[in-house]
């Protein structure tokens, strides 16, 4: 499955944006999906994850509240709301699929396609 990230931008403190995560090949339900995210000098890190059926959710801490992740299986699309912007959350964000996912499961490792990120900008 390819993936392609789209939706980011430059945005001030406290604004918000949606990003999608297009997939293409496969067909995208088979697939758990993750958003990430790498900011400048610091190692990519896992933010939010989503079950194959979209019924489950998970956040790290540092986003819970504030970023909403959810999915659109028809459209083979995963989204990313991100709310009340910090300067803290600039980043390239991403999103990856993984197989071998149950239909409820929500996984915080292993995943198996990558697609190019979408660049998050945060002025204070």
């Amino acid at each position: 499955v390819q993936l392609q990230a789209s939706g980011g931008g430059l945005v001030q403190s406290g604004g918000s944006l949606r990003l999608s995560c297009t997939a293409s090949g496969r067909r995208f339900s088979n697939y758990a999906a993750g958003w990430f995210r790498q900011a400048p000098g610091r190692d990519r890190e896992l933010i939010a994850v989503i079950s194959r059926g979209g019924g489950s959710t998970d956040y790290r801490d540092s986003v819970k509240g504030r970023f909403i992740i959810s999915r659109d299986n028809a459209k083979n699309t995963v989204y990313l709301q991100v709310n009340s912007l910090k300067p803290e959350d600039t980043a390239v964000y991403s999103c990856a699929a993984r197989t071998n996912a149950i239909l409820s499961g929500i996984y915080w490792d292993n995943y198996n396609y990558w697609g190019l990120g979408t660049l998050v900008t945060v002025s204070s």
